[in-house]
């Protein structure tokens, strides 16, 4: 990278990597010929929201967590994608192994974001704002999708400074420049303040992160409180002492989906649980995990919610035994028949370690015969999604998953 004329990246260790519109980007990465029109990834059933949206429809007012019946109206041109989960799930690891190659102190916030503490990377690696250009350099080149880096000396101020750049930028806020980044800002841009709190802060005559920093903390704690006071307070003077944490090993893995239309057919129930477990067994091995809880999540129609576990007598990652567990659990939930439902989950809890572990294996049946199919089924669900391979019965389309990822 030109170092002539760059910002002074001095002290500026804390990297917040974001992917741009990710799940509409792994989209358009395998559908180039849409590349010049506004999609939306996201179910087009009564009940379905926007998953991601590339910048073309964001234009037209898209955003993620819409109804995809507002977002139509807005851009009538866009072509809607029904998400691909395990697709996304797969690209992300290979985003967080780029990371963890540059430094094991990442910090994920979802699959397609995440801090990065790159002082221990600076020897090896050069200074901070090289290490962005580099991670957006192999992201780039290994996936064909592109990310905004933030750099910054704290994890509040590089988070604002990676929404600023996007898409596929890198901004580099110098130690000494924060307050002059930071203060221009509307109050909303600092995290706590929500639709409430920034009408609190207007009514008190607070509109910019200058206005709020320059506000004595005595004043705005009759309206905040205490503790929000000084939070807010510390933010607009740019400070921020929290440290990237590297993510707690997981304690549950798991899969839910909400139905477009609620449904009381239980062979189209039955085929939903094998969905899901297929998608909570494949975290499980990309995790390297096995569980030995399985959990089912039921919500009827009138929202309420009945969850049935069960502890087995030897950890798994096998989608087979999850899905033989799973409709036990919902046969002996207390359902009426033909009881309708709008919501149906799976989750595995109890993890350990897959490796090394013993299975006990029923007579006749080959050393870990299922987990290497589903084994190979997973690499082609990484590159293909699960609508490439599949059980017989989740390729019937009228299947209340037809169109879940």
């Amino acid at each position: 990278m030109d170092r002539a004329g760059a910002p002074d990246d001095t002290g500026c260790t804390i990297l917040h990597v974001d992917m741009d519109a990710f799940y509409a980007s792994v989209e358009l990465r395998d559908r180039p010929d849409l590349a010049d029109q506004p999609v939306i990834v996201g179910h087009t059933g009564g009940r379905g929201v926007v998953l991601s949206a590339n910048y073309l429809a964001r234009g037209f007012g898209v955003r993620s967590a819409m109804p995809v019946g507002r977002a139509a109206r807005l851009c009538p041109r866009a072509v809607f994608i029904a998400p691909r989960h395990d697709l996304y799930a797969a690209v992300s690891r290979e985003v967080m192994a780029i990371f963890r190659a540059i430094t094991p102190a990442v910090e994920p916030l979802s699959l397609d974001e995440a801090f990065l503490d790159v002082s221990g990377a600076l020897r090896r690696l050069g200074p901070p704002a090289a290490i962005g250009a580099q991670i957006r350099r192999q992201v780039s080149e290994q996936l064909a999708i592109t990310c905004s880096v933030g750099v910054a000396p704290t994890k509040f101020v590089a988070k604002l400074a990676s929404v600023h750049c996007k898409p596929d930028g890198l901004l580099v806020v110098p130690a000494d420049g924060v307050l002059e980044f930071l203060h221009p800002l509307p109050v909303a841009a600092l995290w706590g303040v929500g639709e409430r709190t920034a009408a609190v802060l207007a009514r008190l005559g607070l509109r910019t992160v200058a206005d709020l920093a320059h506000a004595p903390v005595a004043a705005l704690e009759p309206e905040l409180g205490r503790a929000a006071a000084a939070h807010l307070s510390a933010l607009a003077w740019g400070r921020d002492e929290r440290a990237v944490v590297p993510r707690a090993r997981e304690k549950s893995v798991g899969a839910e989906e909400t139905f477009g239309t609620d449904i009381g057919d239980q062979e189209a129930i039955r085929r939903e649980l094998l969905r899901l477990a297929g998608r909570t067994a494949r975290s499980l091995r990309s995790s390297g995990l096995a569980a030995r809880t399985i959990t089912v999540k039921l919500r009827r129609s009138d929202f309420s919610t009945i969850t049935r576990s069960r502890t087995l007598a030897e950890p798994t990652d096998v989608a087979r035994t999850i899905y033989a567990v799973a409709c036990d659990l919902h046969s002996s939930s207390g359902l009426r028949p033909g009881e309708r439902l709008r919501l149906v989950g799976v989750r595995a809890t109890g993890l350990t370690p897959a490796a090394g572990l013993g299975t006990q294996l029923r007579l006749g049946e080959r050393p870990d015969a299922w987990r290497a199919a589903e084994g190979a089924m997973d690499k082609i669900a990484g590159r293909f999604g699960t609508g490439a391979v599949a059980p017989a019965s989740l390729v019937d389309p009228a299947g209340p998953g037809a169109a879940a990822g």
